[in-house]
């Protein structure tokens, strides 16, 4: 399986869909220390596995998985979580207010702008309130490119994610998407969501009030 997506100038981003949901796993690999950052362990360990391994060759040190980052408490973004810390002993990571729901125990409760530092490179958690309470956007600024959103659940293309048909939740998750991520980014940015196909945030900037105005 050839896994990757990106290589930039100090990481590797790589990516596989897994179950029946078309779940996206992402890797961050540090190219300088091989320290790795995995986000949303959702399903299929053997494969996440091989992700890893693939990995390898992706840095000239040793590769460590040093955290799983969780981007929401759904069931289907958790499925392999317990196991994979089971088998890595990697840390843990989620937004402090769906910390709770998550079957393994958290280390790192995220809430908005807090940094995840790694060996080698950063990611920045962005709080989307309203797919779920706790629901984090990670985004990986490129020094020499565009910066990279891992959006869970939250911004897809073509709308915000599923708010169940209540209004405010739709509006506070629509409003957060475009206060910190589409006013806050430039339109090369690109968004990788948590099931699907990669879009930027220029192809989908025009569409922002007729997503509000249909209300979802």
């Amino acid at each position: 399986m050839d896994s990757l997506i990106h290589s930039l100038r100090d990481i590797t981003i790589r990516s596989i869909s897994v179950s029946e949901m078309n779940n996206n796993v992402y890797l961050l690999t540090s190219k300088s220390t091989g320290a790795q950052l995995l986000i949303d362990a959702a399903d299929d360990l053997p494969a996440i596995q091989q992700l890893l391994d693939d990995a390898a060759a992706d840095t000239a040190a040793a590769p460590k998985l040093a955290r799983i980052a969780t981007t929401h408490q759904h069931w289907d973004h958790v499925r392999a979580l317990a196991e994979l810390v089971e088998v890595t002993g990697a840390s843990t990571s989620a937004g402090a207010d769906d910390a709770d729901a998550l079957p393994v125990p958290v280390d790192v409760r995220l809430g908005h702008g807090d940094v995840e530092r790694l060996d080698g490179f950063e990611v920045t958690a962005v709080h989307l309130r309203g797919h779920t309470p706790g629901s984090i956007a990670f985004v990986y600024q490129d020094p020499d490119g565009p910066a990279h959103i891992f959006s869970g659940d939250s911004l897809f293309p073509g709308g915000v994610g599923n708010t169940q048909n209540d209004p405010s939740r739709f509006t506070s998750l629509l409003n957060d998407v475009q206060e910190r991520l589409f006013d806050a980014y430039p339109d090369e940015t690109l968004v990788h969501p948590g099931h699907g196909l990669p879009t930027t945030l220029g192809a989908e900037r025009p569409h922002l009030e007729e997503w509000r105005a249909r209300g979802w």
